[in-house]
């Protein structure tokens, strides 16, 4: 806009009234927030859990009409497939792992360095396609290293080169946990800890987990709640675009 004003293509005042009526969508429900593209740089993206299919539909449409790229997390197929059925957005993809709706519309700044999400087992596999659709769509070039955790830890050293060169690395752990200490010792960037509700009973749905990462002895090590790949992949974006030097 400010680009369409200096080129004379509009004049202030009409630039005005369309900065009046952005900031947000009042959709009764929902109030879109069209915004945060500006603030933050990526768009506003769709919570399903919670919401009905027609809501999810409705913030889908509004957040999609501006250009920008979509993603809906926790998201059930049958949502995908309500969806695809209006024929609206034929380059909609469902990532069935990662239970998440993708449209991209646009390509973001791609980054420099490569992101590593670290698995320690292989079912922990959908949290971590979680937070890699969320990076990507945000323009993260990421590599998935899976089933490395501390059961054999040999499995985990000749990655270390590639974990070593990267800016942030995201570590996806159930059970005990413990995957995300030995790699915050090992590697001199911070470490996003996530994590899993993957364990038997005395892990209580993650809390093991999320309290070993918490009391990480290994220095740089910050935790998100539990299975929550998504918060982890937004701010290592944040981190990323910093380095970077992407606003």
């Amino acid at each position: 806009m400010l680009e369409q004003v200096k080129a004379g293509h509009i004049g202030i005042d009409q630039a005005l009234d369309k900065l009046r009526h952005l900031p947000f969508e009042d959709l009764g429900f929902a109030n879109v927030d069209h915004h945060r593209q500006i603030r933050q740089g990526f768009p506003e993206v769709i919570f399903c859990p919670g919401k009905t299919t027609e809501q999810i539909i409705a913030i889908f449409e509004s957040l999609a009409a501006r250009g920008n790229n979509v993603l809906a997390t926790r998201a059930t197929v049958e949502a995908f497939e309500t969806l695809a059925a209006t024929g609206k957005f034929p380059q909609a993809r469902y990532e069935a792992l990662a239970r998440a709706i993708v449209l991209e519309q646009k390509s973001p700044p791609a980054s420099k360095s490569v992101l590593p999400i670290v698995t320690a087992g292989t079912a922990d596999l959908a949290v971590a396609m979680e937070a890699k659709v969320t990076a990507e769509i945000m323009g993260q070039r990421t590599e998935l290293i899976c089933d490395v955790g501390v059961a054999g830890l040999h499995r985990l050293l000749g990655h270390l080169p590639k974990l070593r060169e990267a800016n942030i690395v995201i570590v996806v752990a159930g059970m005990e946990g413990a995957l995300a200490s030995v790699v915050g010792g090992l590697v001199s960037g911070p470490v996003i800890a996530v994590p899993t509700s993957v364990g038997y009973g005395a892990s209580f749905q993650g809390l093991s987990a999320l309290l070993t990462m918490l009391n990480s002895c290994a220095s740089g090590v910050t935790t998100v709640n539990i299975d929550n790949g998504f918060s982890a992949a937004v701010t290592a974006t944040l981190i990323n675009r910093r380095i970077d030097g992407v606003a």
